[in-house]
C-alpha cells in the first residue's frame, strides 16, 4: 500500500476502529480518551496503544459533549473601553490559555438589566464566568450568582455571598489620595463621581467623605460626572466654579478629561489646581503633567481570578478571597495649594465656556 494512502487511512481513523483494534466498546474508548478514571489500567493502556497506532484523536466537539465542558470561559464587564478592564482581561486570558481554555468577552454597557440577561445567556455556552465590577445591587447580585456558578467576582464583594471574590479597598485608596492633597494645603476638594450603579464609586465617595470629616477645615464638593474622558472634560467649568483647589476624579479617564479641559481654559496644573485619578492605567504616567493616582494591580486581578475559577472547574477549593489596597503614586499633577503656590483660579476664566449645570455647594449630588 502506498505511504500516502496509509496516512490518509490513519487520519480518517474512527472511534469504532480504535474500539475494534483494542477489543473494547466505543464507550470505553471515549472514557479513556476523555481522561476518565473509570477504566482498568490495562484496558486504558490497550486503548491508548490502538489509538496511537491508528493515529486517532478525538473530535474537540465530541469531547466537549462527552465531558459536558467547552474549555471556554466568559469575562463579563460593564465597559470594555475602560483600560482597567482591558488589563484584567489580559491577565485572565493569558492565564486561561496556559490551561487550554479560550475566553469570551461580553460587555453590558453599564446597564445592570443587560448585565443579568447577558450573564445568564452566556453561561449556557461556557464552563464558568468571571464577573467584573458588577453594577447590580447586592440583593440582585446575590440572586444571580447561583445561576452562574462556577463564577468569580472581580472588583466586587457582597457580604454573606459564598463565592470567590477579588476586591479593591477603594476607601483606603481614596483616603490616601485625600491625605496627600491635605498635606499639600488643599482644604476644598471636589469629587467627580462615577456611574451611579457603580459600587466602587460608592466606596470611594464614602472614603472621601470620611477623610474630609476627619480633617479640620476641609470641605468636599460632589459633582455627578461619569466614567469617561469626555465626562471629565465636560465637568471642568463646574469644577472651577465651585472654587476647589483639589480634584479627585472617579478614575484616571475622568482625570485625563479634567486635565484636558483645564488646559483648554489656560488653568495650570498643578500650580492652580491639583488633579488625582484612580486605577493607574498604563497611560497615567504619560499625561502632561503625569497623573497622581491610586494604583491597582489590574493584570494580577485577572490572573488571580483565573486561579480561582480553574480550581472550581477542577472541583477543588478556590484560594481565599483577596482585597487589594491601592498604592499611592505621586506624580506631577499635584502640588501645593494655590495660596502656597501664589496662584488662584477664578470663575471669570470659564465665563465663555459651557459645562454641566450643578449645585457647587459642598456635598451636592
Amino acid at each position: 500500500m502506498p505511504v500516502g494512502s496509509a496516512r490518509e487511512d490513519a487520519t480518517a481513523a474512527t472511534i469504532s476502529q480504535v474500539a475494534a483494534a483494542a477489543g473494547v466498546s466505543r464507550a470505553t474508548v471515549s472514557r479513556v480518551m476523555n481522561g476518565r478514571a473509570t477504566v482498568a489500567p490495562e484496558l486504558a493502556e490497550r486503548v491508548r496503544a490502538a489509538a496511537a497506532a491508528l493515529g486517532y484523536s478525538p473530535s474537540p466537539v465530541a469531547r466537549s459533549l462527552a465531558l459536558g465542558r467547552t474549555s471556554t470561559v466568559a469575562f463579563v464587564v460593564p465597559d470594555l473601553s475602560n483600560p482597567v478592564f482591558q488589563s484584567v482581561l489580559r491577565g485572565l486570558g493569558q492565564a486561561a490559555a496556559k490551561e487550554g481554555h479560550r475566553l469570551i468577552v461580553a460587555e453590558s454597557n453599564e446597564d445592570p438589566a443587560e448585565e443579568t440577561l447577558l450573564a445568564v445567556e452566556i453561561r449556557r455556552r461556557v464552563d464558568g464566568i468571571v464577573l467584573a465590577a458588577s453594577r447590580l445591587p447586592d440583593d440582585e447580585l446575590a440572586e444571580l450568582v447561583p445561576r452562574l456558578e462556577p463564577v468569580v467576582l472581580v472588583n466586587r464583594e457582597v457580604p454573606g455571598l459564598d463565592v470567590p471574590s477579588l476586591s479593591v479597598d477603594h476607601r483606603a485608596g481614596v483616603r490616601d489620595l485625600a491625605a496627600h492633597l491635605f498635606e499639600l494645603g488643599h482644604s476644598r476638594l471636589v469629587y467627580l463621581a462615577g456611574p451611579q450603579a457603580s459600587s466602587s464609586d460608592r466606596e470611594r465617595l464614602h472614603g472621601l467623605r470620611a477623610a474630609v470629616c476627619d480633617t479640620a477645615g476641609a470641605e468636599l464638593v460632589e459633582l455627578r460626572c461619569g466614567s469617561g474622558f469626555a465626562d471629565g472634560q465636560a465637568a471642568v467649568p463646574a469644577v472651577v466654579a465651585c472654587g476647589a483647589s483639589g480634584v479627585v476624579a472617579y478614575n484616571d479617564l475622568v482625570a485625563f478629561g479634567a486635565l484636558s479641559g483645564l488646559h483648554e481654559l489656560g488653568i495650570a496644573v498643578p500650580e492652580q489646581i491639583s488633579v488625582v485619578g484612580f486605577d493607574d492605567i498604563p497611560f497615567a504616567r504619560y499625561t502632561t503633567p503625569p497623573l497622581t493616582t491610586a494604583s491597582v494591580p489590574q493584570f494580577d486581578l485577572g490572573e488571580q481570578a483565573w486561579q480561582r475559577l480553574w480550581a472550581l472547574l477542577q472541583d477543588g477549593p478556590p484560594q481565599h478571597n483577596v482585597t487589594y489596597r491601592p498604592r499611592l503614586e505621586v506624580r506631577g499633577s499635584t502640588g501645593p495649594a494655590p495660596g502656597a503656590a501664589g496662584g488662584e483660579v477664578t470663575t471669570s476664566q470659564v465665563a465663555d465656556n459651557r459645562g454641566p449645570t450643578v449645585d457647587p455647594s459642598p456635598s451636592a449630588l
